[in-house]
């Protein structure tokens, strides 16, 4: 039988991932809990920011944990929808921006002189 793509996250996989570096994943979740703690932006804010960051690097751990982050923190699931929106928007428009190198490249390949 195929193994999955992403395995479960399981305590016997945190425990080996703990053993083998101690020290980078305390520092790791200090500065997770440091990060979502209440501060300028609320914790609802915060998740739902996680939740489109998550769909941008396509961290499939990271959808699942920070979507339930943000319904636990009060998010309604349009609100959620909403910041996935944003994120695909935000990756096509990083797509459509670096166009330009594309176009750039052409230019030169052909000896056009644009912009």
């Amino acid at each position: 039988m195929d193994a999955p793509m992403y395995p479960h996250a399981t305590a016997d996989l945190a425990k080996r991932r703990a053993e083998l570096a101690p020290e980078p994943l305390a520092a790791f979740k200090a500065f997770s809990k440091a990060v979502f703690a209440p501060g300028a932006l609320d914790a609802k804010t915060k998740q739902l920011i996680a939740v489109a960051v998550a769909h941008v690097t396509q961290c499939p751990y990271c959808i699942k944990g920070h979507t339930e982050g943000a319904s636990r923190a009060g998010a309604s699931d349009a609100e959620i929808m909403e910041a996935i929106w944003v994120a695909a928007e935000m990756r096509a428009g990083g797509a459509y921006a670096h166009s330009n190198l594309a176009l750039q490249t052409l230019d030169g390949l052909h000896g056009n002189a644009h912009g």
